[in-house]
């Protein structure tokens, strides 16, 4: 085969590892679903993937996965998966008076730094 003939390789990643800030949404928050078929329902952040910038809720977004019998499991079937939603469409509830808040940083006089609800000011 000639190096003209020869076929270019593509780039065949899911998706783009962006640098972004961190998130203000971190394992174990409670959130509300701002939008999207789960819109007002809360959950807690199982876990968080900045560089896709997405959260997966407990009980949010939850697509059924056919499971084919593996050696280590041998009974298949249909489970229930918990999928990414993206930061964007959660919120942070606030522990002071259980409404979506944003979230602040703020500087204790000790110089530690700490996430509190912009609503009330109390720390998360």
């Amino acid at each position: 085969m000639s190096a003209k003939n020869k076929p270019k390789k593509q780039n065949l990643k899911k998706y783009t590892l962006t640098k972004h800030k961190s998130m203000k949404i971190h394992k174990g928050d409670r959130v509300v679903v701002l939008s999207g078929k789960d819109k007002g329902a809360e959950g807690v952040v199982e876990r968080a993937i900045p560089a896709r910038r997405k959260v997966i809720v407990e009980g949010i977004n939850v697509a059924r996965k056919h499971q084919a019998p593996t050696r280590g499991d041998s009974q298949g079937g249909i489970i229930d998966k918990a999928m990414p939603i993206d930061v964007s469409n959660v919120a942070v509830i606030s522990p002071g008076d259980g409404k979506a808040t944003r979230v602040a940083y703020l500087i204790t006089k000790e110089g530690r730094k700490v996430r509190v609800c912009r609503r009330t000011g109390v720390e998360l």
